[in-house]
This record gives C-alpha cells, sequence and structure tokens, in this order.
C-alpha cells in the first residue's frame, strides 16, 4: 500500500512538472492575438497571416520524426482538410519544424496528402508561437484571435479541436 502511495505521489508530481512544462513553452496563449507572419512560398510569392483575418485558420507545427505527429497527421488529412477544404473561409496551414522544403515536398508526397505543409526550416513562425513541443495546434478566428490550442495529440483534444472549428466557421 505504502509503495502504491509513494508512485501515486511521483505519478502526479511529474505530471504537474510536465504540465508545468508545457505551460512554460507557450509564447502565446488563447486569447491573444496571434502574431503575425510571413513564409515564402514556391515561384517567390509569399503569404502573411494578417492577410488571413475575416478566415478561419489552423496552424500544425510538426516533424517527420515525431511519433505523434505521424498519428495526427492523416487524421488532420481526413478529418479536417477533406471537410473544409472547400470552405472560403478556412485555411489550414502546416508547418515542418526545422524542415527544408524539399524535405516538406518529398514527405508530403511520400504521405500523400494534399494539405499546405511550408517548411519552417529556422523555426522562425514555430518560435513565434511556442519553445518546444510538437505537434501543437492553433486554431484562430477571423478576427484573428487565437481560440484554440493542443500541445501533442489524444483522440480527445483533436476532437475538441474540430468542435471549435465547426462552432467558429459559421
Amino acid at each position: 500500500m505504502k509503495k502504491r502511495i509513494i508512485l501515486v505521489c511521483l505519478f502526479i508530481s511529474l505530471s504537474n512538472t510536465y504540465g508545468q512544462d508545457y505551460q512554460k513553452s507557450n509564447v502565446v496563449l488563447e486569447g491573444q492575438q496571434a502574431p503575425n507572419f510571413t513564409i515564402k512560398l514556391e515561384k517567390g510569392k509569399t503569404i502573411n497571416l494578417s492577410s488571413l483575418k475575416g478566415k478561419v485558420v489552423l496552424l500544425n507545427f510538426f516533424a517527420t520524426w515525431c511519433g505523434p505527429c505521424m498519428v495526427e497527421m492523416p487524421i488532420l488529412q481526413q478529418e479536417v482538410w477533406a471537410k473544409y477544404k472547400e470552405n472560403k473561409n478556412f485555411v489550414l496551414m502546416s508547418f515542418g519544424r526545422g524542415h527544408s522544403a524539399e524535405e516538406v515536398n518529398l514527405f508530403r508526397d511520400k504521405k500523400k496528402f494534399d494539405f499546405p505543409i511550408y517548411a519552417d526550416k529556422d523555426k522562425s513562425v514555430y518560435n513565434l508561437f511556442a519553445t518546444q513541443y510538437i505537434p501543437r495546434n492553433y486554431l484562430i478566428d477571423k478576427n484573428g484571435i487565437i481560440v484554440y490550442s493542443s500541445i501533442g495529440y489524444s483522440p480527445e483534444e483533436f476532437e475538441k479541436m474540430k468542435e471549435k472549428i465547426n462552432e467558429i466557421i459559421k
């Protein structure tokens, strides 16, 4: 019994420590204005987040070596992108944190994803939102406010994100 109590206390302590680490890794929080950024697209074009005001934007950060990311991305393709890709009021931007354009293009082709995936080799976009941990999702409303964020992947958390998209896309 004593060992069980010690193990439970250790688990609670570790959970609180990691939970605090996750929270400390946030640069921006729900309820705050999403930081603006500009990314280079192919053929010299650029896009910036502020130009997407009036739309619901989902930012997804991943890495090709990240196990939870590899679980989440096919679900992102099937349950979010497939549903909203034709909706003119929705934008999905997925960023390969620490990856070059060549790496994300090869990855996208290999995995047969058809949603937009961008390189964030120097983590300049990622660092506007967080300091560590992936996958991460940030849902931004039509006014540019972060209305949902998640760290890591779980089916329950992903469902919450989908519900929030459904709620604000109208």
